[in-house]
């Protein structure tokens, strides 16, 4: 079983000085961590590397980080796709599915609205934001669960 920690958003120090403490016990003892952008400094990701590897792209904020704009990456022959912007909700699905062809999940940011829902055989999955919930109830992040073929998105609740 593999355990994915998910960020997004966390727009660090702009938003906040750090994560929660809450955030880092959830990611206490993930096999990897993904950040779906708006990184903001290099230090976070130092931070969050001290746990597990960290996969991150780049978000239309982060003019001081040199990442990518999209990752493909593959644990238990389950494939994640790794985006900021996933665009409008109106056609997002398939949108993502040409993007990430192979893929069975992609995790995107950007709206900082948390999201874990499964559509025409995807799964798209949003932390939201640890930092920075904006119109949202909660600050969030995430969690997958990779179990062989079968992988589950979970939204962490920080506060």
């Amino acid at each position: 079983m593999t355990r994915i920690g998910i960020l997004a958003d966390t727009h660090i120090p702009k938003r906040a000085r750090d994560l929660p403490l809450k955030a880092y016990q959830h990611l206490s003892g993930v096999d990897a961590i993904l950040h779906a952008g708006d990184v903001l400094v290099a230090d976070l990701i130092v931070r969050l590397e001290q746990i597990a590897p960290v996969y991150a792209v780049l978000g239309n904020n982060d003019r001081a980080l040199v990442l990518p704009q999209r990752l493909e990456l593959t644990w238990e022959h389950v494939t994640v796709g790794l985006v900021h912007d996933s665009g409008p909700s109106v056609g997002r699905a398939g949108r993502l599915r040409r993007w990430f062809p192979t893929a069975q999940v992609v995790v995107f940011g950007h709206s900082h609205i948390p999201v874990n829902q499964r559509q025409d055989g995807l799964l798209l999955f949003n932390p939201g934001s640890a930092t920075d919930r904006r119109r949202q109830p909660h600050h969030t992040v995430g969690l997958l669960v990779i179990d062989g073929s079968d992988v589950r998105g979970e939204i962490v609740i920080l506060d």
